[in-house]
């Protein structure tokens, strides 16, 4: 059960949770005197770049299919995905100066030849 607390007198909670329920039932203007300006950003985003990706709606589609399927936005799984296979890049240690070669999956097939002995040509 949570104190009652003296007007004026901010909380020493260390949860979201906990915060988010003193200040449903608490008016931050009872608050006043203990509040002080903030100078510089209190939450800072980490710098990065955006990048816009254009996908065909199928595809759209089953991003946010699997997506759905493990809980989390598809931007995040895009980015999940982008930075696996940036992180397995890299560990092939490749000199920067050679072009990156498509992955088996996404390289064309390779034709196989076949197994079957070739007929000879008929002679009538």
């Amino acid at each position: 059960m949570e104190k009652t607390l003296e007007k004026g007198r901010l909380p020493q909670i260390d949860s979201i949770e906990g915060l988010a329920r003193f200040w449903d039932t608490h008016d931050l203007t009872d608050f006043e005197a203990d509040l002080e300006e903030v100078t510089r950003p209190v939450f800072v985003r980490a710098k990065g770049k955006i990048l816009t990706v254009s996908l065909k709606l199928s595809e759209a589609q089953r991003l946010e299919s699997i997506a759905n399927s493990k809980g989390v936005k598809d931007a995040t799984l895009l980015r999940q995905w982008i930075v696996e296979r940036l992180n397995d890049f890299s560990a092939l240690d490749r000199p920067h100066n050679k072009p990156m070669q498509p992955t088996r999956s996404a390289a064309k097939p390779r034709r196989v030849p076949s197994a079957r002995k070739k007929r000879s040509p008929r002679r009538d």
